[in-house]
């Protein structure tokens, strides 16, 4: 998986995942998706953000590799995440049916969403406040 965390002036943009997707229904998450065949991670980055809200990063850098907390349920994966601090597309937009709702957050706030995704994801947000 290649997921990005997209920051500006402080503030991370989450997505509340649809009630019909298997992973993580209903929950906060990170922006991303599945590495195709053929592909980069880095290049999976940017189609996966262009195709979820319409912006084309242009500026990013790795910040962790996370192991996905529920194999069982998922099957084996690794979430590539990346900060990303600059893009291309202007306001993020949600397109397709993944997501309900977009909106930022201060880590702290963002840490203490109770619908969160996946709680690894909280110390990644405490070091970008």
């Amino acid at each position: 998986m290649a997921s990005a965390i997209f920051l500006r002036g402080g503030k991370l943009l989450l997505a509340m995942r649809a009630a019909h997707k298997t992973m993580y229904p209903r929950c906060w998450d990170i922006l991303g998706g599945h590495v195709e065949a053929g592909e980069t991670v880095e290049q999976a980055l940017i189609r996966e953000s262009e195709e979820e809200v319409g912006l084309t990063p242009t500026s990013y850098s790795f910040a962790a590799d996370l192991a996905d907390p529920y194999p069982e349920l998922h099957g084996e994966g690794v979430h590539h995440i990346y900060i990303v601090r600059a893009w291309e597309g202007g306001e993020p937009r949600m397109l397709g049916d993944e997501h309900t709702q977009l909106r930022w957050f201060t880590p702290v706030e963002a840490c203490g969403l109770p619908d969160l995704a996946i709680d690894a994801y909280r110390p990644i947000f405490m070091s970008l406040a």
